[in-house]
């Protein structure tokens, strides 16, 4: 829609119609210690000609990088239908599906969306998305509290894998409402230590993320059933990729998690400068109503048509604003549009092929780097499409060679922790062929023997 702005003709007109002086009278109830002069970090105005210069050239600098860069962000091939069709008006321009017999369309899709998730993480229930995979994990933090109702702790125990980032998020979102984030001790392995779990006071509920941040495979059939013998709940954060090879959370353990959920910009959604993501979140049909977010039902109309609707809203546009399951969570439609035709597309043959794929390449690399310049892998348990490898020396300098030879190298892990500063966490997706990997290790060879 064309953005037509007010003349200030128009902006007097208005304001004299409401009986204020100044745009400056509709904010008098903010204290002048609350307000500031401008922002500082803001550059000044662009015309719109100059904005698209500007973008241009921010997209050639990413462009010629063979990217092999993971930690929560990963490129993977999308068809060309699937933005073919997300783009299309009818789903591009919608938004809320609130008029049931205008949205049916959207409403279906998202009912499709919803079947395929909790079929891929073998749970009974999903919602239609959250913000991203790290406010996914503080809302079911959230929920967890509102579910365990048996236990009276405020703490969450975090799996030794569990994302530092999503961490961050959870207790900026939800640690204002009293939670608190331990982390688990990490094994030399870089698997959990899952005795710890009973070591201290019981947690409300554990977090296992599978793989963990590092890419290691935890062992979550024993911490789901450790997490539950301290009458916790199971908190499953995974790659939905990685499911189509791996046991779904449902099944962990003797009786499975209890809440998941994660990223689901592995499924048709591609990297682009920092989004668009959105987060995912299914549970089991005993916890439905402490879910947040929107939930879309299938129903049998007077003249026996499947019909779609919203049901069982628990947000606070819906009901109290103190009773409300969360009152910052929405859905992104667009994103998740596209997620459900992607996995319509691929169906289970294409998503096991491409984690398939993923996890040889991943290891071919490993295996060169570990040969050709004498990188060590950090931990010795099994991993899925990302590994974390000690360099002989920094990663950052290393990214910085590598980058002028055409390679996105890897995540610095020393961004997390100084300790790590020789330590580079490495993935390979489907978009990468043998010749690729060969072509880095060549590249990595170059890199290591200036440097030495």
């Amino acid at each position: 829609m064309p953005f037509i702005p007010h003349t200030e003709a128009d902006i007097r007109h208005m304001l004299d119609a409401i009986g204020a002086s100044s745009i400056d009278d509709l904010f008098d109830e903010i204290p002048p210690a609350l307000r500031i002069d401008g922002l500082d970090d803001i550059p000044p105005a662009m015309s719109e000609m100059q904005v698209t210069r500007l973008m241009h050239e921010r997209a050639a600098a990413d462009a010629g990088l063979a990217c092999f860069i993971g930690a929560g962000a990963y490129e993977h091939h999308v068809p060309a239908a699937v933005w073919q069709l997300a783009t299309r008006g009818e789903f591009y321009s919608a938004y809320t599906p609130y008029q049931a017999e205008a949205s049916q369309g959207t409403l279906q899709l998202i009912y499709e969306y919803q079947s395929m998730m909790a079929g891929l993480t073998g749970m009974d229930v999903s919602n239609a998305s959250l913000y991203d995979g790290a406010s996914a994990m503080a809302e079911a933090a959230l929920m967890a509290v509102r579910a365990n109702r048996r236990s009276k702790s405020r703490t969450v125990l975090c799996a030794a894998g569990t994302s530092d980032i999503y961490r961050r998020v959870a207790v900026a979102i939800a640690g204002t409402q009293g939670l608190e984030f331990d982390t688990l001790p990490m094994l030399a392995s870089g698997q959990t230590d899952v005795d710890a779990v009973a070591s201290g006071p019981a947690p409300v509920a554990v977090v296992i993320q599978q793989p963990g941040f590092f890419g290691t495979l935890d062992e979550v059939d024993r911490l789901t059933d450790a997490a539950h013998a301290v009458g916790a709940l199971v908190i499953a954060v995974v790659n939905p990729l990685s499911l189509a090879l791996l046991k779904p959370p449902g099944e962990w353990g003797e009786q499975g998690a209890d809440i998941v959920c994660g990223e689901g910009q592995p499924l048709g959604v591609p990297l682009s400068s920092g989004g668009p993501y959105f987060g995912f979140l299914t549970t089991r049909k005993s916890y439905v109503r402490q879910m947040p977010g929107r939930l879309v039902g299938r129903t049998i109309d007077k003249n026996g048509n499947a019909g779609y609707a919203l049901t069982l809203q628990a947000r606070e546009q819906h009901i109290r604003r103190s009773k409300a399951t969360s009152n910052i969570c929405t859905n992104q439609g667009l994103a998740v549009t596209a997620a459900t035709i992607h996995m319509g597309l691929l169906g289970e043959p294409g998503l096991s092929e491409t984690a398939s794929r993923c996890v040889a390449g991943t290891q071919r690399l490993v295996d060169g780097m570990v040969r050709d310049i004498g990188a060590r892998r950090v931990f010795s348990a099994a991993f899925f499409h990302e590994a974390l490898l000690e360099l002989p020396m920094t990663a950052a300098a290393f990214n910085v060679a590598m980058a002028e030879r055409g390679y996105a190298a890897g995540y610095d892990a020393g961004q997390l922790d100084r300790e790590r500063a020789n330590q580079l966490l490495v993935c390979v997706t489907e978009t990468k062929t043998d010749e690729d990997i060969d072509g880095y290790l060549s590249a990595a060879r170059e890199v290591v023997d200036a440097h030495v």
